[in-house]
C-alpha cells in the first residue's frame, strides 16, 4: 500500500482519530505524577499539566480498515507496542511501559506542542514515516534520542 498516494485522505482521517481518542484520554486518564512532571520538563514539554496517561491492555485500533492496516504494516503500533501519544493524551499498554518508554511518549507531546497539536503534527509525522518509514522517521528519531533510546 503506497501512503504517499493516501495521504490526502489518511491525514484527515488520522486527525479525526486522533483527536477523538485524545479526548477519552483526557477524560478517563490520569496526570502525571511528580516524576513523570520531571521527566515531561527534561524532554522539553511546555505544560505537563496538560497530560494524561492511560494505561489499556492493548492501543486502540482506528476503525477505518485503511488506517488500521496502514498503522499495523508500517509498525506505527502493533503487539510490540508499549505507548503511543495523541496530543496532551497517551496510551500506555500494561506491563510495558517504564519511564524511557514514558520519556518517549512526552517527547512527542513536546512535537506536539511544537507543530500545534494534532493538526500541525499528524501531516508531518504521516508525510515522515511515508517518506523514511516508521523507524527512520525523525520525529520517531528525535522522541528514542530524547528519551535515551538508541537511535
Amino acid at each position: 500500500m503506497d501512503i504517499h498516494e493516501l495521504l490526502p485522505v489518511l491525514v484527515p482521517k488520522a486527525i479525526t482519530w486522533a483527536k477523538s481518542q485524545e479526548a477519552a484520554i483526557l477524560r478517563a486518564g490520569v496526570p502525571l505524577s511528580p516524576s513523570g512532571i520531571g521527566i515531561a520538563q527534561r524532554v522539553g514539554v511546555v505544560d505537563p499539566t496538560r497530560v494524561r496517561l492511560q494505561v489499556v491492555p492493548a492501543i486502540p485500533t482506528p476503525d477505518d480498515p485503511v488506517m488500521a492496516r496502514i498503522v499495523v504494516e508500517q509498525g506505527v503500533f502493533g503487539p510490540h507496542t508499549g505507548g503511543v501519544t495523541l496530543g496532551y493524551g497517551i496510551y500506555l499498554v500494561a506491563g510495558k511501559w517504564n519511564d524511557q518508554l514514558v520519556a518517549h511518549e512526552l517527547r512527542h507531546v513536546h512535537q506536539y506542542e511544537s507543530l500545534g497539536g494534532v493538526e500541525g503534527f499528524m501531516p508531518v509525522y504521516l508525510a515522515q514515516i511515508a517518506q523514511c518509514g516508521y523507524r527512520d522517521a525523525p520525529l520517531e528519531r528525535d522522541a528514542r534520542a530524547a528519551a535515551g533510546e538508541p537511535v
